[in-house]
């Protein structure tokens, strides 16, 4: 049996929202399929605003441009993460503040945020790892305290929530990734959530190549023009059109991502019991949205020889990110604050389960006992 580590969904009618943009002839960016994932993505999460983008990482640089990052200014975030985080904001000139993650969620150890604060710090950037909910009272309450932007890292985090709220509407900004690799899929894509009203029209500014053309199409003004600095971000139609038929099948793909998740988790929970691997952790105040699964070994030559042993298998289950401060540009723009007691350590013994739509019962079996053949003797 050969079980791949990703497989993008296609549930609903993909196909012929597709033909439809082109029958339409309107397939560049802001028509009509666009325009139907920003009311869905508003309505369902209960966003102010969304804007789709062509990447999470556009999304994260629009919000860069939003919170107004300038050369010096210093921003707070994990160094487990994926480059785009460090990267929209190091493209403004910031300088990037690394803090250690927690050992049992993987996300930044809201603990350790005040002591990394100072008077050239501008904003905090959450990263829901997994889909699993940063402990957003508390990075609110520093992000007020200190009038500080928030900017939520939640490219893993669509349909999942917080204390009842939906992931990427807590902080200033929330971004969404809907690459292939994602919950719902547009191919490549993202989505910007806005909070505030008073950043809607700048947003759409930068959006739309610095041009007040957003103002023009809604007659508010009789002409447009270059206005601000910006760039290209507008995904097209056509990838919205495939966006939208995921979208509306949102529930039925996170119910059946959470039936494997729960299954994986029940079959290798006697694993964990004994201590020979370590199991995700999900507070009770949140609910995930079955992103990934992951399992972290007792040792990094461990985690690098159970990847071998299941690739022997035809089981595809990837380690996941290098931390970004350990990295050549990472101590260029940036340095970690304190001491890195988990982040490395994580990075050396995490490795991810294949999790996606057309995953079967059978195939998740087959991993389960591939994994318990590998700690048969260990």
């Amino acid at each position: 049996m050969r079980v791949p580590f990703n497989v993008p969904a296609v549930v609903g009618e993909e196909y012929n929202y597709i033909q439809d943009t082109i029958k339409r002839r309107k397939i560049s960016g802001d028509n009509y399929y666009t325009k139907l994932c920003h009311e869905l993505i508003e309505s369902k999460y209960k966003a102010q605003k969304a804007l789709l983008t062509t990447s999470c990482t556009h999304a994260l640089e629009l919000s860069a441009l939003l919170c107004d990052i300038k050369p010096n200014d210093e921003v707070i975030m994990p160094s487990y993460t994926f480059v785009s985080t460090a990267n929209a904001f190091a493209l403004r000139g910031a300088k990037i503040v690394f803090v250690d993650i927690r050992p049992d969620t993987q996300n930044i150890d809201e603990n350790l945020i005040e002591q990394a604060i100072n008077r050239k710090t501008k904003a905090i950037v959450p990263v829901h790892y997994a889909g699993v909910a940063c402990e957003m009272n508390r990075i609110i309450q520093l992000a007020d305290n200190y009038r500080l932007s928030v900017v939520e890292d939640a490219a893993q985090g669509v349909n999942a929530y917080y204390n009842g709220l939906t992931l990427g509407t807590i902080g200033d900004f929330g971004c969404y990734s809907f690459h292939e690799t994602k919950n719902y899929t547009m191919g490549e894509g993202g989505a910007l959530l806005i909070r505030s009203e008073k950043d809607n029209i700048r947003s759409e500014i930068f959006r739309e190549k610095g041009t007040n053309r957003a103002e023009f199409q809604l007659g508010m003004v009789d002409k447009y023009s270059w206005v601000s600095e910006g760039s290209s971000y507008l995904p097209s139609d056509i990838n919205s059109a495939y966006l939208y038929a995921q979208l509306q099948k949102a529930d039925e793909i996170n119910n059946t991502r959470l039936k494997i998740w729960s299954k994986y988790y029940s079959l290798l929970e006697d694993l964990q019991n004994k201590e020979k691997l370590q199991l995700p952790f999900v507070p009770e105040n949140c609910q995930h949205n079955a992103h990934m699964f992951y399992v972290k070994a007792r040792s990094s030559e461990e985690r690098n020889s159970l990847i071998d042993y299941l690739k022997v298998k035809g089981i595809t289950a990837p380690f996941h990110y290098i931390p970004l401060h350990t990295s050549t540009q990472g101590r260029k723009c940036g340095e970690f604050f304190g001491v890195d007691k988990y982040t490395t350590d994580t990075s050396q013994k995490l490795l991810r389960l294949p999790l996606y739509f057309d995953l079967t019962d059978e195939q998740v079996d087959y991993v389960c006992e591939q994994i318990y053949d590998f700690y048969k003797d260990r």
